[in-house]
C-alpha cells in the first residue's frame, strides 16, 4: 500500500468507539483474509523465488506479512512460526531447514489453519519430504493445545460453573503434562507481522512464552510493524487499526527493550524500512525485523577466559553490563565467553576469543568476581609458569638475509 494512502475506516478516527475485544476484531479480519486475498494487510516483500516454486498460488496470494524471517534460519533447525496464517513462511522454512529440521506453525484462526493444513501433502510431494505441522493455540499460551482442549469440551460440554472449573483444570493439566510446545525445545521462533495483534495486557506473557520454548542459545527472529511515536488513544480504540497492524505497533525505541525485560540478550535490528508503510496523523509506521538470543542460564564461573573487542567503537557494553574496551583483554566468566564468541551469536564477528592455554577443571573453578579489574593479564590465560620459546624457522631467517 502507498504510505500516504488514506484510511478507509468510515467515521473519523477521533469518533471511533472503544475496542472491547482486540482478539475478535483480528479473528474476523483474518478469517476473511483466508477466504479472499486482502492486499491492504501486506507490505511489499521479496522472497527467494526458489522457495516459492513448491507453493500453491493460493498460499502465495494470501500472505499477510511485513518481512521474511526465514532468511535467518538454517539447515537442520527446529522452528516455531507464531501466527502462521496461510502457511507461506512455514512452507519456505520447510525447504530451508531440510529433512533433518522441523517446522511448527501456530495459529488461532480456524479458517487460516484449514487453509495452511490443506496443502501439507501437496508441498511435501513437491519438496520430497514432510516436516511441517500446523497447530491451534494462542501465541501467548504455547503450552495449551486448543485442539486437545476442544476435544475435552466436545466430550464434556460446560453447562455449569463447576464444569467450567473442571475444564480450566483440564487446560492446566494439558499445559503441564502435554505441552504443545515444551520448554527449551526449539532452535528458532519466528513471526511475521503478528505480535502486534496481541492484546497489550497479554504481550508480557507472549515474550515470556517465546523465551520459554527456546533452547539455551536459541533465537527469536521477529518481523513486525513499528512506529516512531505512540499511536494516539483514538487509534488504539479502532478495531480496524488493530487488525490492520497499526494500533498495536511497537514503538521502535522500546521494541528491543521488551526482549531485554523477558531475559533475552544480543538484540539487534536486522532490517528497517527507510520509508514508512503508513503515516497516520503524523505517526510513521514501518516494517522492521529484529533478532534476540536466549542466554545459557548457567552460573558465572572463573576459568581464566578473556575476549578482545576488535572495534571500530572505542568501547561497547553488552547486555550483562560488561564494558569491552577496544584492543584490551577483558576478563569474562565461562558463560559470557561462550555468549560472546560462539556462532551464530550476535557478537562473535566483533570479538576475538582468548581461551586459557590450559582449561581450568570444573571441580577447581570458583565463582567469577564481577567486581574485579576488567583487564585480564596475559599470564592468567597463558599460565604463570609459561616459559615456552619457539625455535627460529631457518628457511624464513635465510630468506631475510
Amino acid at each position: 500500500m502507498n504510505p500516504n494512502e488514506s484510511l478507509n475506516v468510515g467515521a473519523p478516527i477521533t469518533e471511533r468507539p472503544a475496542l472491547d475485544d482486540v482478539e475478535a476484531a483480528v479473528m474476523r479480519r483474518y478469517g476473511a483474509g483466508a477466504r479472499r486475498a486482502e492486499p491492504c494487510l501486506r507490505t511489499p516483500i521479496e522472497y527467494d523465488p526458489r522457495f516459492l516454486e513448491a507453493l500453491p498460488r493460493e498460499i502465495i496470494e494470501k500472505d499477510y506479512g511485513c518481512g521474511d524471517p526465514s532468511v535467518y534460519v538454517g539447515e537442520g533447525e527446529s522452528v516455531v512460526d507464531l501466527g502462521s496464517g496461510a502457511g507461506k513462511i512455514c512452507y519456505i522454512l520447510s525447504q530451508k531447514v531440510g529433512p533433518k529440521g522441523f517446522v511448527t506453525g501456530v495459529d488461532f484462526n480456524d479458517e487460516m489453519l484449514a487453509l495452511s493444513r490443506k496443502y501439507i501433502g501437496y508441498v511435501a510431494d513437491r519438496v520430497g519430504y514432510g516436516n511441517v505441522r500446523f497447530v491451534k493455540a494462542r501465541i501467548q499460551d504455547l503450552a495449551l493445545d486448543l485442539d486437545a482442549a476442544q476435544g475435552w469440551l466436545d466430550a464434556s460440554p460446560v453447562r455449569s460453573v463447576d464444569q467450567l472449573a473442571a475444564f480450566e483444570a483440564e487446560c492446566d493439566r494439558l499445559r503441564r503434562k502435554q505441552p504443545l510446545v515444551p520448554d527449551s525445545s526449539v532452535d528458532v521462533v519466528v513471526s511475521n507481522c503478528v505480535l502486534n495483534l496481541v492484546r497489550p495486557q497479554d504481550k508480557p506473557k507472549l515474550f515470556a512464552e517465546i523465551f520459554r520454548v527456546l533452547r539455551p542459545g536459541g533465537r527469536a527472529v521477529i518481523a513486525d510493524i513499528t512506529c516512531d511515536e505512540d499511536p494516539t488513544p483514538a487509534m488504539k480504540a479502532d478495531p480496524d487499526l488493530w487488525s490492520g497492524c497499526i494500533a498495536g505497533a511497537f514503538r521502535e525505541d522500546r521494541f528491543l527493550e521488551i526482549f531485554a525485560r523477558a531475559g533475552f540478550y544480543g538484540m539487534e535490528i536486522l532490517s528497517r524500512r527507510a520509508e514508512p508503510w503508513r503515516v497516520i496523523e503524523g505517526v510513521e509506521f514501518r516494517a522492521a525485523t529484529v533478532r534476540a538470543f536466549k542466554g545459557e542460564g548457567e552460573p558465572c564461573l572463573e576459568r581464566n577466559h578473556a575476549v578482545i573487542y576488535k572495534g571500530p567503537w572505542k568501547s561497547v557494553c553488552d547486555d550483562d553490563g560488561h564494558t569491552l574496551h577496544r584492543g584490551q583483554r577483558t576478563a569474562v566468566c565461562d558463560k559470557t565467553f561462550s555468549i560472546l564468541t560462539e556462532p551464530p551469536g550476535p557478537y562473535c564477528r566483533d570479538v576475538a576469543p582468548v581461551p586459557p592455554r590450559e582449561a581450568v577443571p570444573l571441580d577447581e573453578v570458583v565463582p567469577f568476581d564481577r567486581e574485579r579489574n576488567a583487564v585480564r593479564h596475559p599470564r592468567e590465560t597463558k599460565g604463570m609458569d609459561y616459559r615456552e620459546t619457539t625455535a627460529n624457522d631457518s628457511a624464513c631467517c635465510s630468506s631475510c638475509e
